[in-house]
């Protein structure tokens, strides 16, 4: 058994607090037809995470980011729970639903108001009185008072203190029920100002890709190694070492095995600890398999990354063993430039990615995709000062000018306010006019003269108002 196949599950008994800037997971769980998917909607209200829906990225949308109370957080959505016999499909959900309420910080248990409760309501219930997690009753679609009166009180009889009656669908009394889950947020660690100095990386990719491999080969070289950190999440291991003059932690999520039924759902998992260690990165390390190619989890675990706007290297681990001796029986062929071609078809969301081959079992190519990752850091943290910004889009328009149905797009002016994306807000005189095409214009502009590749370039659109018009 490799190290990548080897049993690893998280750590309950893990401390509560929580490194800065990492939100709390919680987790809707529910029989059937509850209103699950309606209160996902309801907590997420506009807040949700997707910065933009590119065709391509084929992640589940099983997740989205709320604000109540100056405390962001993450919800994680679950199919309904269905107890007793189960076919395969219902095993299948169950697996995720449990693996949800181990990684979650508050458990959200949701029941049917109207019809009451039910045989597989007790048993839920039952079965969640065993986590040690604070659990938060619903008790959905009490739409009104009389409801609330002649339903709810017999829902104590479930064993949980705190019950809130809602109605996700109108609103009714949901902001009482998130004052109650916010409450329960494990505390947030203080943000150790040398670690920003540091610069972060998380090895993420599906199961049996070589994380494992890759960490210990990246380890292996002759470098300091400063100090082991353990626990700063349930299920990861930061370890923080020099490479040249930089200071690099580096945040592992290896692959994960367990007997049974989770066995099924490990894809589902493997994103949900991917999405921790990436709140907490500057840059990503996307593993990939040369010998399976790029497969869907592939996509799910990248888009996650490029959505929360990280920075990223795609490595392209058993180069050795994979698609390079296969290619290579091809005469007339480049085997790194085929597979690349395969690869930006496949994940075109992130083009901005660079690609390291490697072999992380022989350690080629494991320097290279390292110093990639600084650089695609540093590249995250880069900043145009506004008159050069300016003076480059203003050349880009003059050379090409976009114009609709007779009216002409005029850029007032531009600034990048934020790092880590690089953000650039552009001030039109009409925000329709700018065409998602001409936005890739000018963001291709950009990358031609200054160098951000390894992170992606978000370019916000708004409307300047008159002063600004006449400033400008």
């Amino acid at each position: 058994m490799s190290k990548d196949e080897q049993v690893e599950y998280p750590n309950t008994l893990s401390p509560n607090a929580i490194p800065a800037g990492q939100k709390p997971l919680v987790a809707i769980v529910g029989r059937p037809n509850v209103g699950k998917s309606t209160l996902f909607n309801r907590l997420a209200g506009r807040r949700i995470a997707i910065v933009e829906d590119t065709p391509g990225i084929t992640r589940d949308r099983l997740y989205a980011d709320g604000e109540w109370n100056g405390r962001a957080y993450t919800l994680i959505d679950t199919g309904g729970i269905q107890m007793g016999e189960l076919d395969q499909y219902g095993a299948q959900i169950r697996a995720q639903a449990e693996i949800a309420m181990l990684e979650a910080d508050v458990i959200v248990f949701v029941a049917d108001g109207k019809e009451g409760i039910t045989g597989a309501d007790q048993e839920l219930a039952n079965e969640l009185r065993r986590s040690s997690k604070p659990i938060v009753l619903l008790v959905n679609k009490t739409d009104n008072q009389h409801l609330e009166n002649v339903n709810v009180p017999d829902f104590y009889a479930l064993g949980f203190d705190e019950i809130y009656a809602v109605s996700a669908l109108g609103g009714r009394s949901v902001a009482d029920a998130l004052d109650a889950i916010v409450a329960h947020f494990p505390p947030e660690l203080p943000v150790d100002e040398v670690d920003d100095a540091r610069i972060k990386i998380a090895i993420i990719g599906r199961p049996n890709v070589g994380k494992s491999s890759l960490l210990n080969a990246i380890l292996g070289e002759e470098r300091a190694i400063v100090s082991p950190i353990a626990g700063t999440t349930r299920d990861a291991i930061d370890t923080t070492f020099m490479f040249g003059d930089n200071e690099v932690v580096l945040i592992d999520t290896a692959g994960v095995r367990r007997a049974g039924k989770i066995q099924g759902s490990v894809e589902y998992y493997t994103v949900l600890r991917a999405m921790r260690a990436i709140e907490r990165a500057d840059v990503v390390m996307l593993v990939v398999d040369s010998v399976d190619g790029i497969t869907d989890g592939d996509k799910r675990v990248g888009g996650y990354a490029h959505e929360a706007g990280r920075a990223g290297v795609i490595v392209v681990n058993k180069w050795d063993l994979g698609r390079g001796e296969v290619l290579e029986e091809m005469p007339g062929t480049n085997p790194m430039a085929v597979f690349t071609q395969e690869l930006r078809d496949a994940m075109h969301f992130m083009a901005y990615a660079p690609l390291a081959f490697t072999s992380a079992l022989t350690g080629k190519g494991v320097t290279a995709a390292v110093e990639a990752a600084i650089d695609a850091a540093n590249a995250h943290s880069m900043r145009i000062p506004t008159g050069e910004l300016n003076r480059l889009l203003r050349d880009a328009t003059e050379a090409r000018p976009y114009s609709e149905k007779g009216k002409t797009l005029k850029i007032y002016y531009a600034t990048m306010p934020t790092v880590k994306p690089p953000t650039i807000v552009v001030y039109v005189n009409d925000v329709e006019l700018m065409h998602f095409s001409y936005k890739r214009y000018l963001e291709n502009q950009i990358r031609k003269t200054y160098s951000f590749e390894g992170t992606p370039l978000r370019i916000e659109v708004r409307k300047s108002d008159d002063k600004e018009e006449k400033r400008k």
